[in-house]
């Protein structure tokens, strides 16, 4: 989902369309079938054009959409097809600079704007079974409106595009390559992690949704419950979100046979690693994975305006080994790329678990800490789109003062200083005893690099939720924190912070609420550090 690239990609999809001679205005104009407009990308010498059509939408709706044909396109030759949806908020024009290269490169590439965003029609369904109708009859369209192989068939996009394309590749078995970039494979994993909301993200979202398109009633209900916290309905919002996760389809995705490369951000804020990480483990065809330092979207972001970029130059080289034939090297590189946070170089493993797998490195979590609710620490995640968007590019993630953080509302537990780097990889785990005053609360778990003045740097962070419980009877909680790419430097420490305030997510702990973290001989709590091979 995403009106979230916003920050990045609606400017970015401007100033491509900019480049191409286009106005908004005109992007969004869409006569019928027939041509409206055809603009030359390079006076000097032949290039690929763009047309914008009206294409049939599943159920009777139109899109908007437009097409790039190859410029020296040959009669009765057929080439590749890339179908791109456009993402969460986004108009036709998001991908136009990426699909004029593509084009130029020897492929028929389609991309509209989603239903029930701006011009095209319909209401928003989330990626619902309309939505992926939509992508086969698209598919139908160019088939049989311009020289696109029906044997050469593959999918397309980010956030919102991605987690479409890949649903798309459980039901119509033509697909045969999908780049998904900074999408989802879980949705409840994604905005629901911990059994808490992901207020900023999901209201994000939701106001995007309202200021560009038109939600359908489906989802102005679940949007009402989920940020409403109505409880009562928490089965009926799981049950919408798995019916639009494709990890739940993992199955059929893998019976169709596509090839599946996925990308993300360490710090994605709407859409989380780990979730896309379990998923790939699950696909059993040629697969890549690849995370980068930043928030949602903004690896790709430069890519939609033409620049170089690393996440597009792969997502063409996967398109030209699986829709071309290509004997580049992709599929023989290892299949899992990352780049860690800060200024180091891209890292290769043979799949997931490989990633952290120098071994774990266990800290105690000894003394027992007592914590009043309600307020904030001064530990927190950061800001949705703007923290880890600074990290991205400055370095520098979110903060806080570890001995200045008030003992009353955090409980906080360091390690000793290490003598020498420790280079985290993978999914830090927590497991501790927690002994509530009441039967509902929230507390969020945050890992920090502290320097020598102490001064913390967010490692990563995750929110659990609990609800029911016996007060004041104890009850042992296992949390996965986002996965992460993170050097600490020698001479730091680890801390592990625990407060029950931070305004990325829903909090629901009733007034007056304590929470008591101990330590039980029987059951110590730790937190779990999977490390780089040295």
């Amino acid at each position: 989902m995403q009106r979230t690239t916003t920050a990045a990609a609606a400017v970015a999809a401007v100033l491509a369309a900019a480049a191409l001679g286009l106005s908004p205005h005109q992007a969004q104009a869409a006569p019928a079938p027939a041509p409206a407009l055809t603009v030359a990308a390079d006076a000097s010498s032949a290039a690929s054009g763009v047309t914008f059509h009206d294409i049939p939408g599943s159920g009777g709706i139109t899109l908007k959409g437009n097409v790039f044909t190859p410029a020296d396109a040959e009669s009765g030759r057929k080439y590749p097809l890339i179908v791109l949806p456009t993402s969460w908020g986004m108009p036709q024009i998001e991908y136009i600079a990426q699909a004029k290269k593509l084009a130029d490169s020897g492929y028929v590439v389609v991309s509209y704007t989603s239903r029930g965003f701006w011009l095209s029609g319909g209401q928003i369904e989330v990626a619902g079974p309309p939505d992926v109708a939509d992508v086969s009859a698209v598919i139908d369209w160019a088939l049989a409106h311009t020289p696109a192989d029906a044997d050469r068939i593959g999918l397309g996009g980010v956030s919102y595009g991605a987690g479409i394309s890949l649903l798309a590749s459980a039901h119509d078995s033509r697909v045969k390559a999908v780049v998904a970039m900074s999408g989802w494979a879980d949705l409840i994993e994604s905005i629901y992690s911990g059994r808490t909301q992901h207020l900023q993200a999901a209201a994000l979202l939701g106001g995007a949704g309202y200021l560009t398109g038109r939600p359908g009633p489906e989802l102005q209900q679940i949007l009402g419950d989920f940020l409403g916290s109505k409880l009562e309905n928490e089965q009926a919002m799981i049950d919408w979100g798995r019916k639009r996760s494709p990890s739940e389809q993992v199955d059929r995705i893998n019976a169709n046979g596509a090839a599946i490369m996925m990308g993300n951000a360490w710090g994605d804020t709407i859409f989380p690693p780990n979730q896309y990480a379990k998923f790939f483990e699950k696909l059993t065809g040629p697969k890549r994975l690849e995370f980068r330092p930043g928030d949602h979207a903004t690896a790709e972001a430069t890519g939609l305006l033409g620049l170089p970029n690393d996440t597009w130059t792969n997502a063409h080289r996967w398109f030209d080994r699986y829709l071309k034939g290509e004997r580049n090297g992709v599929d023989t590189e290892a299949p899992v790329r990352i780049k860690p946070r800060g200024d180091a170089g891209y890292e290769s493993y043979a799949d997931w678990k490989s990633v952290g797998a120098g071994g774990t490195e266990k800290l105690a979590l000894g003394d027992s800490e007592h914590v009043f609710a309600n307020v904030d620490s001064g530990a927190n995640g950061g800001i949705v789109m703007l923290s880890n968007l600074l990290d991205q590019f400055v370095q520098a993630p979110p903060t806080a003062s570890i001995p200045l953080l008030p003992r009353s509302f955090a409980a906080v537990w360091q390690s000793e200083r290490h003598s020498e780097e420790r280079r985290i990889r993978g999914t830090v785990k927590v497991h501790t005893t927690v002994t509530p005053t009441k039967a509902d609360g929230t507390f969020v778990a945050y890992l920090y690099d502290v320097g020598p003045l102490g001064i913390g740097k967010l490692v990563s962070n995750a929110p659990y939720t609990f609800h029911g419980k016996t007060p004041n009877r104890a009850f042992g909680v296992d949390l996965e924190l986002f996965s992460t790419a993170y050097d600490v430097p020698a001479g730091h420490r680890l801390a592990v912070v625990i407060d029950t305030v931070d305004p990325l997510y829903i909090e629901h702990n009733p007034f007056g609420a304590q929470l008591t973290f101990s330590s039980p001989s029987g059951d110590p709590s730790y937190v779990s550090v999977p490390l780089r091979e040295q």
